[in-house]
């Protein structure tokens, strides 16, 4: 199934659950409504797994790992903490070159508070994020918006605040 069908289809079931509501059949409401809660929950689990081949390419410094999870898009949009935004694929890739280029790897890094959402063809995850470089912790609070683009997700925006630990 195509990630447009199963947005589609997703959309439908929603409008068949209003109409099953507002006839009063409850049944058939709970029956519609426990099959969008599984196809949420399959889209939250694959974008789960998506962040984490994120943060694995991260942690080893793996450009060609952080290359392909990237949506090949011009709208892409990093923020890495304390900078300006860095908008489109060949620029957002460079500048994990450039983040990189002082680090020994692996990297320390760890993920607390992680929310993970997703709704059709959009997910995005939430967390705090700390790593150790130079000895020392810092730590973000960090957004990472995924696009499923036929039936894979893909990064589309990561941006990382500082936060005073």
């Amino acid at each position: 199934m195509r990630s447009e069908d199963i947005a589609l289809d997703e959309q439908t079931l929603e409008e068949e659950l209003q109409n099953a509501i507002a006839e009063e059949n409850y049944a058939k409401a709970a029956e519609i409504r426990d099959t969008l809660k599984n196809i949420q929950k399959d889209s939250k689990t694959t974008v789960f797994g998506a962040n984490s081949r994120f943060y694995e390419s991260f942690r080893n410094g793996d450009l060609a790992v952080m290359q392909a999870l990237w949506a090949r898009r011009d709208e892409v949009c990093c923020v890495h903490p304390g900078l300006k935004g860095i908008s489109g694929y060949d620029d957002v890739i460079e500048s994990w070159n450039y983040v990189w280029a002082n680090y020994e790897f692996p990297l320390e890094i760890k993920l607390e508070d992680i929310k993970v959402h997703a709704r059709g063809d959009m997910g995005y995850v939430t967390c705090m994020e700390f790593v150790k470089t130079r000895g020392r912790w810092g730590g973000q609070f960090v957004t990472n918006v995924f696009e499923r683009i036929d039936g894979q997700w893909f990064i589309c925006i990561h941006h990382a605040s500082p936060v005073d630990l």
